[in-house]
């Protein structure tokens, strides 16, 4: 029943602020809506009801990231399926939130439930969305996703370098200014 109610909650989600804030508060105050959440998101990533459990998603995971935790094998393995740009700027700030708390954090329970082939996956990921045809978001959360790898993972970081510097040619303002930062943190 209550899943049922989710399903038709998303269905009047659109796509200011407050109204995805009122559907995460709503998730937020009913855990047991997470793991459903989470499946409509994925079910049939082309429909309007995965884009709008895509921004909900954003928003719950930015005040309890640690709930998807058990999940992360399935949200890895589904990374890739996405192909809805506004999904895309969903997932790709749900991975950076991911680097920041394993890699700027260094949170324990982050570390240990995050796993090698997860980071794979999200490195391979991260360096579709980032040459891909995408919105500046989207590379912009795929720089620091891949900036944080790099970190582990020499290969990354000189991989990472030329596709910034090619990037100046062809994207806006707030594209270079982020590619300026974390060329500047590599060199560091």
């Amino acid at each position: 029943m209550i899943e049922n109610n989710l399903y038709e909650r998303l269905q009047y989600v659109d796509s200011s602020r407050e109204n995805r804030q009122e559907i995460a508060d709503w998730i937020l105050n009913s855990p047991e809506l997470f793991s459903s959440l989470l499946k409509n998101c994925f079910a049939d990533t082309n429909s309007d009801t995965s884009r709008k459990a895509f921004w909900s998603l954003e928003f719950v995971c930015k005040k309890k990231l640690e709930w998807l935790i058990p999940h992360l094998d399935y949200f890895f393995n589904h990374l890739h399926l996405v192909k809805n740009d506004s999904s895309i700027r969903s997932l790709s700030k749900i991975c950076e939130l991911l680097c920041t708390e394993y890699y700027h954090k260094n949170n324990p329970v982050f570390i240990q439930n995050i796993t090698s082939k997860h980071l794979d996956k999200l490195t391979e990921t991260a360096f579709d969305w980032l040459i891909g045809n995408h919105k500046v978001a989207v590379k912009a959360h795929s720089m620091q996703c891949l900036y944080y790898l790099g970190t582990e993972n020499v290969w990354i970081h000189k991989e990472l370098t030329p596709i910034l510097h090619a990037g100046f040619n062809q994207h806006s303002a707030g594209y270079k200014a982020r590619a300026r930062h974390i060329l500047k943190s590599i060199r560091e």
